[in-house]
């Protein structure tokens, strides 16, 4: 993978990580190199091991064998503060009674003690974030009320409000309703060309991928192949990679997704 001019430092480096769930191998000997200031997507079928490889770069997840080394840090925990997370899913119980906005300033220092501060004074310190994923509209909405696409929102603006230089995304537009999702991942590839984040992004949906990725991993418990979404998006790599037949994207990109 060539970097381009001012992203040659790696912001993710992981060397033959292994890992087994119930002395099931998930993970056998995975190696993955980022430059910072990517999009970077992990495409491969269920089972695969694309989330397990999420919850090792966070550290949910102890490895068999291998090297992490994230933004230059062989410490995760020295790490851990400059990365955001969005996960699959967040279960809510309807009686989860915080709005969005006492959810978001609970990420912020200043704002953390919500429950003492002035609404316009919390909204003038989320302000930037609020307006940059639309989701002004919602403050008041009790969270556990949102849509899947509305909390999928409500979550990439928390993890940005740590303002990281790594964004962890894992299936975003799981429960998000189709005509949404090509607005969610335009919103994504803005929020990388405005802030020079590095994406890591777990999809299904290879339209997009091919879309807004620059690079791209195929996973199938091992690295099957990467490249390009145009290297790697063709029959012979997808068959590898998902074990059976794959219409390449070319093969759809004519249709309404």
């Amino acid at each position: 993978m060539v970097a381009p001019a001012g992203y040659n430092e790696l912001a993710v480096e992981v060397h033959d990580v292994r890992v087994s769930l119930g002395g099931t191998p998930v993970l056998e000997g995975v190696d993955l190199h980022i430059p910072r200031g990517q999009i970077v997507a992990l495409i491969g079928p269920n089972g695969a091991g694309k989330t397990t490889l999420l919850r090792c770069l966070l550290g949910l997840q102890k490895t068999d064998a291998g090297q992490i080394r994230l933004l230059g840090e062989d410490h995760l925990e020295r790490a851990l503060p400059r990365i955001g997370y969005v996960p699959q899913r967040l279960a809510l119980e309807r009686s989860f009674m915080l709005s969005v906005r006492e959810f978001l300033a609970l990420r912020l220092p200043e704002t953390r003690h919500w429950f003492w501060q002035r609404k316009t004074r919390i909204d003038e310190l989320l302000g930037a974030v609020v307006s940059e994923l639309g989701v002004g509209g919602l403050l008041n909405w009790p969270v556990a009320q949102l849509s899947g696409g509305q909390l999928q929102r409500v979550l990439i603006a928390f993890s940005l409000l740590g303002r990281p230089e790594l964004l962890l995304l894992d299936e975003p537009t799981a429960g998000v309703d189709t005509p949404g999702e090509q607005t969610f991942y335009e919103v994504i590839a803005e929020v990388h060309r405005r802030r020079h984040l590095t994406v890591v992004l777990v999809s299904h949906d290879l339209s997009m991928v091919f879309r807004h990725a620059s690079w791209v991993y195929a996973l199938n418990h091992v690295v099957c192949c990467e490249g390009s979404p145009e290297q790697v998006m063709n029959e012979e790599s997808l068959k590898q990679a998902y074990g059976i037949q794959v219409s390449p994207y070319h093969h759809h990109h004519s249709h309404v997704h």
